[in-house]
């Protein structure tokens, strides 16, 4: 008898696979309790440290890691020393063209407004007879102070206190000519309004405007010692990358030497003299630097700084003086309840300042060049102070005359002394400020080439140490 076929069993599908048409799924099976999880996938800084930990078990993979760190070092020590170099070298031109120079141009935007200040007080006590050489120097002055305040605000930052100060100048300036000129009016055609006019006038020049050129003039000494300070500190990043360079470079020879016994590596030794090169290029021109840049400070900059008080000093005690007699006794103020001229004791104020300026700067000055015309300005400035002192008796007497023409007069007059003390301080200016470029140029030219240079030698001694190594490399191949 035969039997039918029996009918083949479905597949079953495996757990996790999808089913067959018409065959449901089957659930996955869950995993056995305390089989390992599947592993994540390693990153590739976990396979680079395992091939370097296996190549670091190997001479020749010894000496690549070697050969590597050897020219990060050199790298970095060029790259430190192009950076640090060059940011000082960078500053020390600064102050050498830019900083001292502004500063020195503040200064004479003072020196230009005061003294401006002092020729239209001289000029008006001549009365209508107001001599060419009064008048050309006040223009001069003016037009001196307006080209100085054009360079200051070229240089200016936007939005600086700096470019506040100096439109405010600019705004000063027309206002204080017009003064003048309406006291020059009303002084030639012989009306008493004229004295009034130069008094409104020079209180706006004393109160608003020296004021504000001073303030100029510290902002830009402030600028002046932020160069300085960004140009003489050690470059110690620098210098510690390269005694470390150098260090790792003798302990790699000293390494191929008790392998092989061989004195000298050739391409070690490239790389050592390169990187010593460059290490005492960079003590040694940044310590003649520094020393230059302080002594161009210590011996330019300070002594300038005195100076251009003292010469401010002075024209402010040449104005006072020209003014007492302008206002002769209208103006007075009160000092410990006692009354006194206020431009008489404003002079003695000011002859104290230079006379303390003067023993200042002769003390400061550091050759004979420097000390020879403060002698002659202290000099000319006892005579002032005598002179001064006969004209006040004859203006406190009454005998006006007598005392305007020992301040204005041709011969003998209290003027006199005043051109001296400010030509043979013009003259201790130029001296100073000479030695002073030559103090800041000598400081720049240490650091010339110092940044590309190092970046080449950096650039030598690292490809010198990648050589030695692999000099060392061929020998396992």
């Amino acid at each position: 008898m035969t039997h039918p076929p029996k009918s083949a069993a479905p597949p079953v599908p495996s757990p996790g696979l999808p089913a067959a048409p018409g065959i449901p799924a089957q659930p996955a099976r869950p995993a056995p309790v305390g089989s390992p999880a599947p592993s994540a996938p390693r990153t590739a800084f976990a396979e680079g440290v395992d091939r370097l930990r296996s190549a670091a078990t190997t001479e020749p993979g010894r000496l690549r890691i070697i050969g590597a760190v050897l020219a990060l070092l050199v790298v970095a020590f060029g790259a430190a020393t192009a950076w640090q170099a060059g940011e000082r070298a960078a500053a020390a031109d600064d102050v050498l063209h830019r900083s001292q120079p502004l500063s020195s141009g503040a200064a004479g935007i003072y020196r230009s407004l005061a003294d401006a200040n002092t020729a239209a007080s001289s000029g008006f006590l001549a009365g209508g007879q107001e001599t060419a050489a009064s008048r050309d120097r006040y223009e001069k002055d003016i037009r001196t102070a307006a080209a100085g305040l054009v360079t200051a605000a070229a240089n200016a930052e936007p939005g600086s206190a700096s470019e506040a100060t100096i439109a405010k100048l600019n705004t000063l300036l027309p206002q204080y000519k017009g003064l003048i000129e309406r006291a020059r009016t009303y002084n030639r055609q012989g009306y008493p309004v004229g004295g009034a006019y130069l008094r409104y006038a020079n209180e706006k020049m004393q109160k608003e405007m020296l004021p504000a050129a001073e303030d100029l003039y510290t902002k830009e000494n402030q600028r002046l010692d932020a160069d300085y300070g960004d140009a003489t500190p050690f470059p110690w990043v620098a210098i510690a990358l390269g005694v470390l360079a150098l260090a790792a470079l003798g302990w790699a020879q000293r390494r191929t030497y008790r392998r092989t016994n061989r004195v000298l590596n050739h391409g070690l030794v490239a790389a050592s003299a390169a990187t010593a090169v460059a290490l005492l290029w960079l003590v040694v021109g940044h310590t003649v630097a520094r020393v230059e840049l302080n002594g161009s400070y210590d011996h330019g900059i300070r002594s300038l700084t005195v100076l251009h008080d003292a010469r401010i000093a002075s024209l402010k005690a040449r104005g006072n003086e020209n003014l007492s007699l302008v206002a002769r006794g209208a103006e007075t103020i009160t000092v410990d309840g006692k009354p006194y001229d206020a431009y008489y004791y404003d002079f003695d104020k000011d002859m104290t300042t230079l006379g303390t300026g003067l023993t200042r700067a002769e003390q400061l000055a550091d050759d004979q060049g420097g000390r020879t015309p403060v002698k002659a300005a202290e000099s000319n400035m006892a005579v002032w102070k005598q002179r001064h002192a006969s004209a006040r008796t004859d203006d406190e007497n009454g005998n006006y005359e007598q005392a305007l023409d020992k301040v204005i007069g041709a011969k003998g007059a209290t003027g006199e002394c005043f051109d001296g003390v400010d030509s043979s301080l013009a003259r201790a200016v130029d001296h100073e400020q000479a030695e002073f470029q030559r103090a800041a140029g000598a400081g720049r030219d240490a650091l010339t080439g110092l940044p590309v240079g190092a970046a080449v030698l950096a650039a030598l001694g690292a490809a010198g140490g990648l050589l030695g190594i692999g000099r060392r490399l061929s020998e396992y191949r």
